[in-house]
């Protein structure tokens, strides 16, 4: 049977939850010692640990059939593969950031400037587009040093909480993308492998969905029954069971996670009492 090969960062965080995603899918892998291959013993898949830069090309050669990477990754090298799915976390921005002594005044400021970056080419575009002439000074590693030692007079790197940033005494002006993780595939993967992935991204959705969801279980009146069913629908009907006490009801319901605050008092209004909100480990819709 055809193994489903998946390129996976081999380390930092991205890695740590594009793993941490694959196990919650039901998939027992055997990584302890981070070799080169790792294989699932009960799922066909094969992940294959490279470098975050690698990983687009890897899969436009057909070495890997799908891949694990940032979107600024997939922007920055252009490799002919396609965006099977977005996977919601690792998210960022990459943005242009200058001394937090200089007074921005819009994007012209960069006309006649020196840039840092990792991501020439993200940036470079960014730039013809708003018909800015600034020079680009690719290095790799700690690009936010470089205003600091005199390398450059800003720099255009990633962003995550902005620490990084204000540690170095710099401030973010301009966002020119944001990003995330997300699954990348080759352009021809053949129909055994396209199955194979079908089933993999089943899992994966079931795993997505259910952390954005809560299962909330509370006890009302029954006359306020369908005002509560109005507010908390669930996926088709929230389950209602009568409980011992006369006119009381238990009623269960699946609710998206950032709604519950919202409904909180709308329940609490309808005579709800003793809510529980419980996480869900799979859900399947």
């Amino acid at each position: 049977m055809s193994q489903l090969k998946i390129a996976v960062q081999k380390s930092g965080r991205l890695s740590e939850k594009s793993l941490a995603l694959i196990v919650e899918a039901g998939i027992s892998l055997n990584n302890s010692d981070r070799r080169l291959i790792s294989r699932s013993s009960n799922f066909p898949i094969e992940i294959l640990f490279l470098r975050d830069d690698d990983i687009p090309q890897y899969v436009a050669d057909g070495v890997a059939d799908i891949g694990i990477v940032g979107e600024n990754v997939i922007y920055e090298k252009n490799s002919p593969i396609r965006v099977v799915e977005k996977l919601g976390f690792a998210r960022c921005r990459l943005s242009l950031a200058i001394s937090k002594s200089v007074e921005y005044t819009g994007i012209n400021y960069f006309n006649g400037k020196k840039i840092a970056t990792s991501y020439p080419k993200i940036l470079g575009k960014y730039l013809l587009d708003n018909n800015i002439k600034a020079e680009i000074h690719e290095i790799s590693g700690s690009v936010e040093i470089a205003p600091g030692i005199g390398l450059a007079d800003s720099i255009f790197d990633i962003v995550s909480s902005g620490s990084t940033l204000i540690s170095n005494g710099l401030q973010e002006v301009e966002i020119v993308m944001k990003s995330e993780a997300v699954i990348i595939g080759d352009l021809n993967l053949s129909v055994e492998k396209q199955k194979i992935l079908d089933k993999l991204l089943f899992r994966i959705r079931s795993v997505q969905t259910a952390r954005n969801h809560k299962y909330v279980v509370l006890n009302a009146p029954s006359n306020q029954v369908s005002k509560i069913i109005e507010i908390i629908p669930g996926m088709k009907s929230p389950t209602v069971v009568p409980l011992a006490k006369e006119g009381w009801v238990s009623i269960h319901s699946v609710l998206k996670e950032n709604e519950f605050w919202d409904i909180i008092d709308k329940l609490q209004e309808c005579g709800a009492e003793g809510i529980l909100v419980m996480p869900i480990e799979k859900m399947v819709v």
